[in-house]
């Protein structure tokens, strides 16, 4: 749902290498090489239900976490996108001298837990087989029906002018694009193809070990991958503390608090929900300073972007500590609410360009890191509170309590998401969220 917020942006051309392919594209008079071997290494921490995330056995994160039907301790590629509570890491190394290159290893520091090495496996991927319909079968179109609401900014009350409001029974294409106007900058990062060794994988499928840490030196090795393919990695770019999110009632709007992360670049908060009633209604708001509905934000964004969207105040700056939903925004229960903390990308290239733009530049490696940390929660429900009252427990305490409240969190979303089932799945297919 937060995904492609309807923006078409070139700068996603910048996936190899970041400058290098930048440079290269802009400069095809000199004699500059795109690198020979490029890695993405993606850093994600997620804490869900406005808890701080926590990995591995029996800590109370993963008892909640299977309890609500998580994945447990299996680590798997991807979860650096899925919103599963936890800290994870996501690696795909490319070389152009070996495209079907199977296996390699990153060297990784002392402090990750994980040393001396990551095994990185290329992964078996297959193509669907062909459909055997010959028939050709095609829906009756039914446009959506129902409002979309827009709310922006922090505080007791919504702002003069708001929401703006769209009418999907009335809406052209026209209409839709200018509402589901949003911002986003997010390049590619790790991601799964054959011959692009990964990890995790199944041969390698170690969890990230609570405690770890990737400040330190990383080597890439394989068939065709440059030697001396070895950097550090600082501060900025380790794993992020996970965001402690708290919720209270206060008189209708719904205070938002947290602790501030040291390496958060910036922060934004968005919330999606349903009204009740005879009509589908869906409600968008986001801390944003301006309309946004924020289903591009959550997600890895680049340096540039963030500094620029703090200017505008579209994101919230790493100083801020709180928020307020404001009251009458969502006026029933079930609204989803996602806070991200961005951390600071880092984009190397080896050797640098030379200062000479014109001087032949081969660069042997590059590599692109992206940090974020992002907290999934319910909007009124403050988890932080409930693990308290459940820790005071004896040690043979259910969570009798937890499932009641899981059932009516359950209850509040199907009687708002079904609502604005068929008009939401109509408009993924416009616009991917």
């Amino acid at each position: 749902m937060y995904r492609r917020a309807g923006l078409a942006m070139a700068v996603l051309a910048m996936t190899v290498g970041g400058v290098a392919h930048a440079q290269a594209s802009k400069d095809k008079k000199s004699s500059v090489k795109l690198p020979v071997a490029q890695a993405w290494i993606d850093v994600a921490t997620y804490s869900g239900m406005g808890m701080p995330s926590m990995a591995g056995g029996g800590s109370p994160m993963a008892m909640l976490d299977g309890l609500f039907g998580g994945g447990g301790s299996r680590n798997t590629f991807g979860n650096t996108m899925t919103g599963t509570a936890g800290r994870w890491v996501d690696v795909t190394l490319f070389t152009r001298n070996n495209p079907n290159l199977e296996e390699a290893s990153q060297t990784v520091p002392e402090g990750s837990k994980l040393a001396p090495s990551l095994r990185l496996v290329s992964p078996k991927i297959q193509k669907s087989p062909p459909s055997q319909d010959d028939e050709v079968v095609r829906e009756d179109f039914e446009p959506p029906k129902g409002k979309i609401y827009l709310y922006w900014g922090c505080g007791d009350t919504a702002r003069p002018g708001q929401p703006r409001v769209l009418d999907m029974s009335k809406a052209g294409m026209e209409d839709f694009q200018k509402f589901f106007v949003g911002r986003r900058a997010t390049q590619r990062g790790a991601h799964l193809a054959t011959g692009r060794p990964a990890w995790p994988n199944e041969q390698d499928a170690r969890m990230v070990p609570d405690g770890a840490s990737l400040v330190g030196e990383h080597a890439f090795k394989g068939q065709g991958v440059p030697d001396g393919f070895r950097f550090n990695l600082g501060a900025p770019q380790d794993l992020m503390m996970p965001i402690e999110l708290r919720q209270r009632d206060m008189g209708g709007a719904t205070a938002l608090e947290w602790k501030g992360i040291p390496t958060a670049r910036a922060y934004f908060i968005s919330a999606m929900g349903a009204r009740g009633g005879k009509e589908t209604e869906m409600v968008f708001w986001s801390s944003s300073e301006l309309p946004d509905t924020g289903t591009g934000l959550v997600d890895y964004q680049t340096n540039p972007a963030v500094d620029r969207w703090l200017k505008e105040k579209v994101l919230l700056a790493p100083e801020a500590r709180n928020c307020s939903v404001p009251k009458g925004v969502f006026t029933g229960e079930g609204a989803m609410l996602r806070m991200i903390a961005y951390g600071s990308e880092l984009n190397l290239v080896h050797p640098p360009r030379p200062a000479d733009p014109k001087a032949a530049w081969e660069p042997q490696w590059a590599t692109k890191v992206r940090v974020k940390s992002v907290a999934n929660a319910m909007l009124g429900m403050d988890m932080a509170d409930m693990m308290k009252k459940s820790s005071s427990e004896s040690s043979g305490r259910d969570y009798s309590s937890l499932s009641s409240d899981r059932s009516r969190r359950d209850k509040a979303e199907s009687g708002g998401m079904d609502g604005i089932g068929q008009g939401l799945n109509k408009l993924k297919g416009l616009f991917g969220f």
